[in-house]
């Protein structure tokens, strides 16, 4: 491989990882409205400069970020209805529903049944207005619209054919959905062209309000830490628009899915059921989806974490009938050529490589050698012996250090779980006076 390049990375800064569903909020869960500036306030008051959030995207299966209906949209449930109601697109009356969820017992199933019909009171009010609305009018809405029309169209579409279909996957839709074809946005029904149209409006709403977060953020000097999935939903927009870019049989299934072996955290290894890419075919086209997706994910934010890293040198391929990680076997990804093909086209793109987990060297040569900083875990130092990478002074200049992940307790829990030993030589090594 080519010389290591220099990291974007030159200064030591420090940042908090916060997802925007745990900010506060009037309406069960976080959103882009106070809570985020009030977060980003206080980042800037203590300090910090960067704020890290999870995955953004519109969830699926299991309500996980990295289970999105799109890895383009943006997801609703994270629109203000405060600013909303300020435009006088709702009332407070029609708000009541949605605030009276009690506190700490937020039911939420409930509140995904109470949210759908207060955000299509506001569409239908601000088509209604016309030129007349706020924030640019239908003008606003039509200019966004025609700017995100390669993906926002047939996610529209993919919205609101689930919704016909009972909320079933695109894989058990009628063949004449189930199969997108250019020009299918246009035939659809006229209810699901009507529930196309508020899904092309909430988008509207939620790239307008991110951006207000994110200039608000630039003016306090915190930068955002998005965070990209490696791979996508089955059920998702993305495999339904652009089918020849994942390796999917003629009727959607995949015929393959992702993983990860056996490890410390799991006997049986994790399946998470993703299907692969087509690497040839995406070579082939100059990695052009893979491109847009990280041009809009840098729309988004300053900075972006690369989920499983390795993969893009080597993935874990499990039969598609699988039941579970352990019947599977390595496979090459696309290497460097993926790196250079997105610093050409990005060229001011920042990464971090999430590469934690089983790595070989060729992972770390591949990460250098792309120029990508990687990651470092605090709770991970002191559990082996004094070589062990993650204690801090064996940190190189190209790492972005965590407490922990999503796998760990919180940092606070973990200290007070752990045996004596253990816990002496995390206080000695920290100066901990209790």
């Amino acid at each position: 491989m080519s010389t290591p390049s220099i990291t974007w990375l030159h200064h030591r800064s420090s940042g908090v990882l916060a997802p925007i569903s745990t900010l506060p909020g009037a309406f069960g869960i976080g959103n882009l409205g106070s809570g985020a500036r009030a977060l980003v306030d206080f980042l800037a008051a203590a300090g910090f400069q960067h704020w890290q959030i999870c995955p953004v995207g519109p969830t699926g299966f299991g309500d996980s970020p990295y289970q999105s209906f799109s890895s383009f949209a943006g997801n609703p449930y994270f629109i203000d209805l405060e600013e909303l109601r300020h435009a006088g697109l709702l009332s407070a009356e029609e708000l009541a529903p949605l605030r009276a969820l009690p506190a700490g017992e937020v039911d939420y199933g409930e509140l995904y049944t109470r949210f759908w019909p207060v955000l299509a009171l506001a569409h239908d009010r601000f088509l209604h207005r016309g030129a007349a609305a706020p924030w640019g009018g239908r003008a606003a809405l039509d200019s966004f619209i025609a700017a995100e029309a390669d993906w926002l169209d047939s996610y529209a579409a993919f919205m609101a054919l689930k919704d016909r279909f009972g909320g079933h996957p695109w894989t058990s839709w009628p063949a004449e959905w189930r199969d997108w074809r250019p020009g299918v946005e246009a035939r659809l029904p006229a209810p699901a062209a009507a529930e196309a149209a508020r899904h092309r409006f909430y988008q509207f709403l939620f790239f307008r309000q991110w951006a207000a977060l994110r200039d608000h953020a630039r003016g306090r000097g915190v930068a955002i830490i998005g965070d990209v999935p490696i791979f996508v939903a089955l059920d998702s927009a993305d495999t339904w628009r652009w089918r020849n870019v994942f390796r999917l049989d003629a009727s959607g299934r995949p015929k393959a899915v992702a993983g990860v072996p056996p490890d410390y955290f799991s006997d049986h290894g994790q399946l998470w059921g993703n299907p692969f890419y087509d690497w040839e075919h995406l070579a082939e086209t100059g990695y052009a989806w893979w491109i847009e997706r990280l041009r809009v994910a840098f729309g988004l934010c300053d900075i972006v974490r690369l989920d499983h890293f390795r993969g893009f040198d080597t993935f874990w391929e499990i039969p598609a009938d699988s039941p579970d990680a352990r019947r599977g076997q390595w496979q090459s990804g696309p290497g460097l050529a993926f790196f250079q093909a997105v610093k050409a086209a990005l060229p001011a793109a920042r990464l971090i490589a999430e590469d934690l987990g089983y790595i070989t060297a060729d992972v770390s040569v591949l990460r250098r050698a792309a120029g990508l900083p990687g990651m470092k875990i605090l709770q991970f130092g002191y559990d082996h012996d004094d070589n062990n990478v993650n204690l801090p002074h064996f940190f190189t200049a190209d790492s972005v250090v965590y407490t922990g992940t999503h796998d760990n307790d919180t940092t606070r829990a973990w200290l007070a779980e752990l045996a004596a030993p253990q816990f002496t030589r995390v206080a000695d090594y920290f100066g901990l006076k209790g």
